[in-house]
């Protein structure tokens, strides 16, 4: 049973949670700092040049990253979960993610051939018009299947052709730089500057509160597109909002850090558990600071874990959302079972 009493405790664990796992990411990596020269460099009064450069350009950026683009791909997943009413729908899994990534290495192997780099900008745009180009392949095939098992199947293959395609891209690339395209293609936070954050944060900030602003049709949706229309809602310029904003908010997630897998389908199911809700007004905010606490524990263990040697952040994502599929899953087959 959701209280307000529950909501706030889930709230302001989360929030707390997220702030303890930030200051670790600014303290720990490959060159441990001390809190003493992590507040001294944040209050610019470091005496160090090389802390002061390690948190100013490098753990402080990447961090603040990591808290947008994890909100962003942990809101991406629950509005897909909305939109095709099933639990497992989630960017990566329904190929969105993958159509991203083929559209960002081809513009990179294109711009990069021809001796010029890639803006910010140039890169959220093709990352969301390939995650568009995989919605329409999706939302075609959700036109001619009944069975959402059968749905998410072809969301998979679609991922799958759009990532050997990429893999076929960067092996065959003989520029250095777009040989390093495989990192990208595997996830990861690395490199992050403060032009990329505020590109990022033009784009997620504002698509997050479009999403919360939605919240009231989104529940009428959940109960069916017949009650939704009874109340008003109109539902097809709603589910084209769920579409653009999803995809947009994956597409900005892929354009800097790659696909990044269980995210979008794990934090969303873990939020409604803790809060005991399953109301947009309620879960939306739980989305993001869960997606952004989780993802700040991930690139944490990605960074620290095997220093100096960084892992991809599907790898450690996959490690802890994969059951939680696994779980929804089983869970899912004995409720049915159990009709």
């Amino acid at each position: 049973m959701t209280t307000p009493k529950r909501l706030t405790r889930t709230y302001l664990a989360l929030t707390a949670g997220l702030l303890v796992l930030f200051g670790m990411n600014l303290l720990w990596g490959s060159v441990s700092l001390t809190p003493q020269a992590v507040l001294a460099a944040l209050l610019g009064k470091g005496q160090d040049a090389l802390s002061m450069g390690i948190i100013l350009q490098l753990r402080l950026p990447r961090a603040v990253m990591v808290i947008l683009l994890g909100a962003a791909l942990s809101a991406a997943g629950y509005l897909l979960q909305t939109f095709f009413a099933n639990p497992i729908a989630g960017p990566f899994v329904m190929g969105i993610s993958s159509g991203a990534k083929l559209a960002v290495a081809l513009t990179m192997v294109i711009f990069l051939n021809q001796g010029r780099f890639t803006s910010s900008a140039a890169l959220i745009i093709a990352a969301f018009a390939g995650a568009m180009v995989a919605m329409a392949f999706v939302l075609a095939v959700a036109r001619r299947v009944q069975r959402m098992s059968i749905l998410v199947i072809c969301g998979v293959m679609i991922g799958y052709i759009c990532s050997a395609i990429t893999d076929i891209v960067v092996t065959f690339a003989q520029d250095s730089n777009i040989v390093n395209l495989h990192n990208w293609s595997m996830g990861s936070f690395s490199g992050v500057t403060w032009g990329n954050v505020q590109v990022a944060a033009c784009v997620v900030l504002p698509a997050l509160a479009a999403a919360f602003c939605l919240s009231k049709p989104m529940a009428a949706y959940q109960l069916g597109e017949s009650y939704a229309k009874s109340v008003g809602v109109a539902v097809r310029p709603f589910s084209m909002a769920l579409v653009l904003l999803s995809s947009l908010l994956a597409a900005c997630v892929t354009a800097f850090a790659g696909p990044i897998s269980f995210v979008g389908i794990a934090v969303p199911h873990l939020v409604k558990g803790a809060l005991g809700s399953a109301k947009p007004l309620h879960v939306l905010p739980g989305c993001a600071l869960g997606g952004a606490a989780f993802c700040l524990l991930c690139d944490l263990i990605a960074r620290s874990l095997f220093a100096p040697t960084e892992l991809s952040i599907s790898s450690v994502t996959a490690v802890f959302g994969a059951p939680v599929v696994i779980w929804l899953l089983i869970r899912r087959q004995t409720q049915e079972g159990e009709r």
